[in-house]
């Protein structure tokens, strides 16, 4: 009997220490992903917010969690999350600046959370979310200011910063938006490729062109940066991921991940994080047009 006793403390106490481990060391990261606004394919939120789960639970360390179609709709959502990824449509209905869901970021930033915003989820309101996403990511993309054309980009050179470990100079197909707004200091151009020219000629309104962005032909521009908050956050913007099919480009895959782990304070692997999807991870979880 002394053995036995003695044996089931010996696993009480190694279990609760592994779960005492485990839940001191992960990072929460928590997804949101809005509900699917375009054609099969495009805008795939639910989708690619899944896959990206499955891909940072291949990473030791990271506990990721998602919300589906919408805003969470339990308060505490964000209770503990070291990172929060909104991917979703934006624009005047983005769910970020709805009822007091601003206000909930921003208890869940202070905190210490980092935020990324992925493609649409980057535009908000100039007058409401705009100086928020200033002061959380850096940046945003500010209608009359920013264009949304599709173009294949050509990233020919990636700069020394941990979200891009392991990540090799790429080309790929998307809605690449431009000429954000940015903050003038403390931004970080992750992803940085030249526009064809065409791209800029649209006529003036709301998203398709301007006088500014017709004069920058033959100019680069950022697609993805990254951002160090004055109180210590992390913040992360990229504009492409417009197609859900992206997400089997490995460098772009990896690229998304490891500025996921960044903003939520996670070490970054030397050669960046590895994962695996299969062909049916890009298609099994597409959603019924919103």
């Amino acid at each position: 009997m002394r053995l036995t006793i003695l044996g089931l403390l010996a696993v009480f106490f190694v279990c609760g220490a592994t779960a005492f481990a485990r839940d001191g060391a992960k990072k929460k990261i928590v997804l949101v992903a809005g509900p699917r606004s375009h054609g099969p394919g495009e805008h795939e939120f639910r989708s690619g917010a899944l896959l990206l789960q499955k891909c940072l639970e291949q990473t030791p360390g990271i506990e990721a969690v998602v919300y589906s179609n919408g805003w969470p709709r339990v308060p505490d959502a964000f209770a503990g999350a070291d990172a929060i990824v909104l991917y979703m449509d934006g624009g005047d209905g983005h769910p970020a600046i709805q009822g007091n869901h601003l206000a909930q970021l921003d208890r869940a930033l202070k905190n210490g959370a980092g935020l990324a915003c992925i493609h649409y989820a980057v535009e908000v309101p100039k007058d409401k979310g705009g100086p928020e996403f200033l002061k959380w990511i850096g940046g945003y993309f500010e209608t009359f200011w920013s264009v949304n054309p599709t173009w294949e980009a050509d990233f020919k050179q990636m700069p020394d910063h941990p979200i891009t470990r392991g990540v090799k100079p790429f080309k790929i197909y998307d809605e690449w938006y431009y000429h954000m707004r940015f903050q003038p200091s403390g931004v970080t151009p992750i992803l940085t490729a030249i526009p064809p020219d065409s791209t800029r000629e649209g006529k003036d309104d709301p998203h398709g062109g301007n006088p500014t962005v017709r004069a920058g032909k033959g100019e680069p521009e950022h697609v993805a940066w990254a951002y160090e908050r004055a109180d210590g956050g992390r913040g992360f913007g990229l504009t492409g991921a417009h197609y859900n099919k992206n997400w089997a480009n490995e460098d772009f895959r990896r690229l998304v991940l490891n500025a996921l782990l960044w903003i939520a304070k996670a070490e970054v692997p030397a050669d960046g994080v590895h994962s695996a999807i299969a062909p049916e991870d890009l298609t099994k979880n597409l959603d019924p047009k919103g």
